[in-house]
């Protein structure tokens, strides 16, 4: 079993990584596929982390 992590400031980079990756794996050997958003403000502006963690056997 293997892990894959992404993370990214916007959500689309994500979403184009994360299909990219699973272009090239088949759906069978996919487990899981975690997904999250942080916010944090810096007292300027917001900053989004957007990533995701695709578990998989390899």
């Amino acid at each position: 079993m293997k892990v894959k992590l992404f993370d990214e400031s916007h959500e689309q980079d994500l979403e184009e990584k994360v299909n990219d990756f699973l272009k090239n794996i088949s759906d069978e050997k996919i487990v899981d596929i975690k997904y999250q958003v942080s916010i944090m403000y810096d007292y300027k502006s917001q900053i989004y982390c957007y990533s995701a963690m695709i578990i998989y056997r390899d």
